[in-house]
């Protein structure tokens, strides 16, 4: 006789536009596994149109529950989403809370889950900076810590989490949902000239023939900082002399550059600047380009599995695979080591190598036989258990 599966759903948790590359495999795998799930946005990236973007470009299903929660502080967004979740989980009594990454939505709805003792799972676990003056570093702390089962892309996670008290018997090895999404979504990726014709900005561009390097920039510490991000923009301007860029840039970052009085001072015949582009275009801009500077997680992950190029100008990484077995390079904001590095990412043969194990396009599979085995194996007294 076969064994019923649980009707009580999992309650998979998504707030910003990371998360959502994050879950779209995931929900397809649990579809596929016949595992019941529902999906809940905090609301925390509260751009509708680039929400609706970002849905329709992955294929995620429309979220069960909205939160609409919307901007504010850290404690602010944290301690609203913990308000309006905890009568949802009260409603559903879901069988267990799956939540990606490290953002406030993370956190949040760990807390409010461990506290009503609904089992949860962390996808991405195990991710360290050492910067604890990073926000996202305490996200990924607690939250490893409040969950049950928790999933890592890459062997040094394990270690950190065993570091931090941890059992191993929690932690499985699943690889890259990321990666899962950037090699489901690869053919369907737009070129960048579709990108800037739709744009209308095809024909003021300098030309392309030599290829050009994409830049994206939003992270507090490199864009809040007046001298910070004057010294980004000189860097950036000298490094377009020798091979144009195409900017997307956040709505943080043009406020900083607009603020400080230096959206101006981007050379404008050799930065091409656009407004935020959806998940596809990006990944289109990305895929064409021969090198890129970020401030991004993600970006890392993705040029290391595309083989391009990445310097990421921060001065350490919750992802150094990227930087041991991947395309990417830490170059922090000094002028210099950007400068330096910026020429030896042009030459003909930059580092590459081949992908991280796990980062095959399979993570999201992985992960839902897991966690189908695992609820499965829950004590049957347990209020949540498989029936």
């Amino acid at each position: 006789m076969i064994k019923q599966e649980s009707t009580s759903p999992i309650l998979c948790i998504v707030g910003a536009r990371p998360n959502f590359m994050k879950i779209a495999p995931i929900m397809r795998a649990f579809a596929a596994e016949r595992l019941p799930a529902m999906l809940l946005h905090t609301g925390q990236h509260y751009d509708r149109d680039m929400n609706d973007t970002f849905f329709n470009d992955l294929g995620i299903p429309k979220p069960d529950f909205n939160l609409g929660v919307g901007s504010g502080s850290h404690t602010q967004q944290t301690a609203q989403i913990m308000l309006r979740v905890e009568p949802i989980l009260n409603q559903l009594n879901p069988s267990a809370v799956l939540v990606v990454g490290d953002v406030n939505s993370t956190i949040a709805c760990a807390l409010v889950s461990v506290k009503q003792g609904i089992p949860i799972i962390h996808v991405e676990s195990g991710l360290r900076s050492n910067d604890r003056t990073m926000p996202e570093e305490i996200n990924r702390i607690l939250t490893d810590q409040l969950s049950d089962l928790l999933f890592t892309t890459e062997p040094a996670a394990l270690s950190n989490l065993q570091r931090e008290g941890i059992s191993p018997e929690r932690v499985h090895l699943a690889g890259n949902v990321m990666i899962d999404t950037l090699h489901f979504n690869l053919p369907r990726a737009i070129p960048y000239r579709t990108t800037i014709e739709h744009l209308g900005i095809a024909d003021s561009l300098p030309t392309l023939t030599e290829g050009y390097a994409l830049l994206t920039l939003h992270r507090p510490s490199n864009v809040d900082n007046l001298e910070t991000l004057e010294s980004i923009v000189s860097t950036i301007n000298q490094l377009a002399l020798q091979l144009p860029f195409i900017f997307p840039m956040h709505p943080r970052t043009r406020d900083r550059l607009e603020r400080f009085n230096l959206l101006g001072k981007l050379d404008n015949k050799r930065i091409i600047t656009t407004p935020p582009q959806g998940y596809l275009q990006l990944l289109g801009l990305m895929k064409d380009s021969r090198i890129v500077l970020t401030d991004s997680g993600g970006i890392q992950e993705e040029t290391t599995a595309l083989g391009i190029p990445c310097l990421t100008l921060r001065e350490n990484t919750e992802r150094p695979i990227t930087i041991h077995q991947g395309t990417n390079t830490l170059v922090g904001r000094n002028p210099e080591l950007i400068l330096r590095a910026f020429h030896q990412g042009l030459e003909p043969n930059p580092k590459r190598s081949e992908p991280p194990k796990h980062w095959d396009g399979k993570a999201a599979i992985r992960i839902a036989a897991t966690v189908k085995a695992w609820l499965a194996s829950l004590p049957q007294n347990n209020h949540n258990a498989p029936s």
